[in-house]
Order: structure tokens, then C-alpha cells, then sequence
């Protein structure tokens, strides 16, 4: 049986950048020939691109976890990692990328439309790379970014300018078949469509698609029933055709009554009061849906709706039907906005913006945001403290230690940057012109690594504060003592 699935969440994860290599040339006589480590590749992205051949989101429903692969570490001799294989996902035409809280990330409409939900981690640098006149042969080199980790929820609208509604049963998969190539299911016992089928009709020099919506009942809107999951089909069509069953034999059926159903539906789902409709009186080819017809016609004129007497089964009426359609779809894309070009937007950087924020918290802590500051810390190596020392002078020069300063900061308070927190010592001197020592070591760090942490000086101010209990007695009857000897001496 045929599965159709129109909303999945699918996580996503792109790929790590590869690590920096920390190398040193060497060859005969000569031991010490420069850094030689070669750059880490960056990480794969994850991007969806839309392709025709893809009409339901089934693939999706059984395998959610999408991962694009990573970089490739970098080596000796200058050679630098392989880049991660970029992962693109094929989806249906119509495909809407929303958060988990509904925000829309990407609407993609139209074959090739791609959009890049998951960016790859960069590569860190090795140490030629990070080479400088001061720095002639770093001991450390950069890590690998990670890649970005998303879910999101993807929902299919189909694309169609004419959408075919009404009750199950009403006949409209057999009037999308004999008006387009459609090939439905359609059999002579009572059942509704259970996948959106899409027909291209032609009419003169006239072209477009109808959409044949599942059947909806009382309460679709609110989610009874399969129509929450099919309006959101209609969303996209600019005309819809109400298909009506004039031969039913259910009780409490009558056109009327089945129009104003699937209004009230249509009103409750919201953002489609503006299509214009038609009315289709199907199945005038049984004698009592013909005279149902007559009867209720007038009644549906009088409401402004275009009525068409038609019969699927033996086309009656099918060509005026397709000449209307296909005069209200002309009109809307006349009236539609004619589609511009996507635009590079370049927005300049502020005068004033220092590429990173620091907030304050109510607990004395400092908590620095930005781009860069939070990629350097995820590059860093904190088991190598020249690779530290290194951090330190990057957000130095980017103006991190004075801004914490006028911030209010002081020695040993504790500082966020991503993930990592830290015991802010503006006493590190960095970013001066600092000229390193052995490879893997940084003087600065060695001189403050005697010094005990500030929740370790906290604690000992608070224990010297604090006498304990024996000491407490011990004094107690020191002083009484000294008060016995001073009343015998006055004796």
C-alpha cells in the first residue's frame, strides 16, 4: 500500500573540521627545519535542494538522522586534511524548513531551490600556518571546529494553481483523471484518497496544475480526521473547485450542506477567504443527481459561485469546467507581484561594534558573546598552555581584557566564553610584545600557576575568618585563668 508523508523532523548534524598538525621538518643535518604542519579540512555542510523527481517525505520518516562527513586532520610536510563531502538531501518541490517552535527557515519552491541548513566546522590551522616573525615555530596548533547540529521540521505544500475539495467519495480523483494524466486510485466502493495527487491540464494555450486534496469531514480543521494534514495543501492553490456529489445516498447530505462544511473548515484552517471558487455539481449522469442539480443551482448562484453541471463518467461538462479554471488562474498570475531576482543584502559592520558582548550576571560572573571570541575558545587546546597563552593575546588585541575591566571585573572573577569558564588574571599581560620560549610552554602561565584558584582563596579567607570550636575553649579558659591571677595579686 502507498505511504505518504507530508511533515518529519529530521536532525541533522554537519560535519567536524579537521585538527591542525603540529610538525617540525626534519632531515639529515638538520634537525630543526621549521614547522611543516599541514591545515586540518573542513567539515561537509548538510543542504537540501529540491529535486522533481521527489514527491513525499517517506524516506525521511525512516531514516531522520542525516550526518555529512568530516574533515580530515592535517599532517607533516605541509599537507593539509581533506575536506568533509558536502550531504545534499533531495526534497519535494514545496518543501517548507521550519524550527521545532514553527519559525520558517526556507521556503523551496522550484526545482534546484537549495538551501544550507547545517554549515560544517572549519579546519583548525597547524603550525606552519601559524607562523609569525615572533613565533617562528609554534608547538601547538588549532582544533577543528565542530559542525552545527540542527532539527528541523520539514512540511509539504503541494504546488498546484487549482485544488479540488470536498467530501470523500465526491469523485474528485475521478475528475483529475479525466482532465489531466492523472492516475489515481479510483474504485466503486465508498473511500478516501489518502495521498494528494497532482494532474497538468492543458486547455488551449492555457497550462496548469490541480490538485486533487484528500477528502476532508467536519472537524479537519482542528485536527480531525487526515485534514489538518491536507489543508495545509490548499495553502498554495489559487482557485479552488468545491466538487460536489449529487447521487449520494447518505442521510443529512445535500450540496448546500456539504459546501457550507467544507467552508467552515476551510474559514477555520484560516489564509484562504480570498481564493475564488467554483462549483462542480459532480455525478449528473444519474437521474436523481441531475435533478438535485436543477434544484440547487439557483441557490448556489445567488451566492456568487460559477456552477458547472459535469460527469466524470461521461465528461459532460468538463470543457466548460477547464475553460473556467483555467480563466481564474490567468487572472492570478496576472495580478500576482512579478518575481524578482534574490539580491546579495550586504549589511556593513556597525562603527561601534566590537565583534563580541559581555553581560554581567547577578552572581559576579562575566559571560562574553560573539562570533570569533567563542571560535577561538573551541579552537583552543587548554592541555597546551602555549596554545593558551595564544588565546590570550587574540582576545586581548580584540579588546576583551579592557572591556571586562570597564565592565567592573576584578582579578579572580569568573569569566564564560562558550563552554568554557575561566579565572579572569588581567595580570596575564597579554597581548604585548610577547616573545615565546620552548614550544608547548608560556612563562606567563608557568609564574601564575603557583597561585591558587579564587574559589580556593575564597575558602581559606573564609577559614581564617572562622575559629574553630577547641580554639575557642582553649582562649575562653586562658582568659579565666588570667582573671583568678589578677584577683589573687589585689589580695
Amino acid at each position: 500500500m502507498t505511504t505518504f508523508v507530508d511533515r518529519v523532523v529530521l536532525h541533522m548534524q554537519a560535519g567536524d573540521g579537521g585538527h591542525g598538525c603540529v610538525s617540525i621538518h626534519r632531515e639529515k643535518f638538520k634537525p630543526f627545519g621549521g614547522p611543516d604542519g599541514g591545515n586540518g579540512g573542513h567539515g561537509g555542510s548538510v543542504s537540501l535542494v529540491v529535486d522533481p523527481q521527489v514527491t513525499t517525505l517517506l524516506d525521511f520518516h525512516f531514516r531522520p538522522h542525516m550526518k555529512a562527513d568530516n574533515g580530515k586532520g592535517g599532517a607533516g610536510s605541509n599537507r593539509d586534511g581533506a575536506n568533509g563531502h558536502d550531504l545534499l538531501i533531495k526534497v519535494p518541490n514545496g518543501t517548507v524548513v521550519q524550527t521545532l517552535d514553527g519559525t520558517v527557515l526556507a521556503d523551496l519552491v522550484g526545482a534546484g531551490t537549495t538551501f544550507e541548513a547545517a554549515r560544517g566546522g572549519r579546519g583548525g590551522r597547524g603550525n606552519a600556518s601559524l607562523a609569525n616573525a615572533r613565533r617562528k615555530a609554534p608547538g601547538f596548533a588549532e582544533l577543528g571546529e565542530p559542525g552545527d547540529q540542527l532539527d528541523v521540521v520539514l512540511e509539504l505544500k503541494s504546488v498546484a494553481d487549482v485544488g479540488l475539495v470536498g467530501f470523500p467519495s465526491a469523485g474528485k480523483s475521478s475528475l483529475i483523471s479525466v482532465i489531466s494524466a492523472a492516475k489515481p486510485k479510483i474504485a466503486d466502493y465508498p473511500f478516501t484518497t489518502l495521498v494528494p495527487n497532482l494532474g497538468v491540464v492543458r486547455v488551449d494555450n492555457h497550462t496548469f496544475t490541480v490538485a486533487d486534496v484528500p477528502g476532508l469531514i467536519p472537524g479537519a480543521a482542528t485536527g480531525k480526521g487526515l485534514g489538518l494534514e491536507f489543508l495545509r495543501h490548499v495553502e498554495r492553490c489559487a482557485v479552488l473547485v468545491h466538487v460536489v456529489d449529487t447521487a449520494t445516498l447518505e442521510p443529512g447530505r445535500d450540496p448546500l450542506a456539504d459546501i457550507d462544511t467544507i467552508e467552515a473548515e476551510l474559514a477555520e484552517y484560516g489564509g484562504l477567504t480570498d481564493r475564488p471558487r467554483l462549483v462542480a455539481l459532480n455525478k449528473v449522469d444519474v437521474p436523481d443527481g441531475q435533478d438535485l442539480a436543477d434544484i440547487v443551482r439557483p441557490d448556489l448562484q445567488a451566492r456568487g459561485f460559477q456552477v458547472f453541471d459535469v460527469s466524470a463518467a461521461t465528461r459532460e461538462g468538463l470543457k466548460e469546467l477547464m475553460y473556467a479554471m483555467a480563466e481564474l488562474v490567468d487572472q492570478a498570475r496576472r495580478a500576482a507581484p512579478p518575481a524578482e531576482p534574490t539580491r546579495a543584502v550586504i549589511r556593513p559592520k556597525a562603527v561601534d561594534d566590537a565583534g563580541f558582548t559581555i553581560e554581567a550576571a547577578a552572581d559576579g560572573s562575566f559571560t562574553v558573546r560573539g562570533v570569533r571570541p567563542e571560535r577561538w575558545v573551541r579552537q583552543t587546546n587548554f592541555d597546551n598552555d602555549e596554545a593558551v597563552g595564544f588565546l590570550a593575546d587574540r582576545l586581548a588585541r580584540l579588546g576583551v581584557e579592557d572591556k571586562l575591566a570597564k565592565a567592573g571585573a576584578n582579578p579572580g572573577d569568573l569569566v564564560r566564553i562558550g563552554e568554557r569558564e575561566f579565572d579572569w588574571q588581567p595580570t596575564l599581560y597579554a597581548g604585548v610584545d610577547f616573545v615565546p620560549g620552548n614550544r608547548g610552554t608560556d612563562v606567563r602561565l608557568e609564574d601564575k600557576s603557583s597561585r591558587p584558584a579564587a574559589a580556593e582563596r575564597l575558602a581559606a579567607r573564609k577559614a581564617r575568618r572562622q575559629r574553630p570550636e577547641d580554639e575557642l575553649s582553649t582562649a575562653s579558659e586562658d582568659l579565666a585563668d588570667d582573671d583568678e591571677d589578677s584577683d589573687e595579686d589585689e589580695e
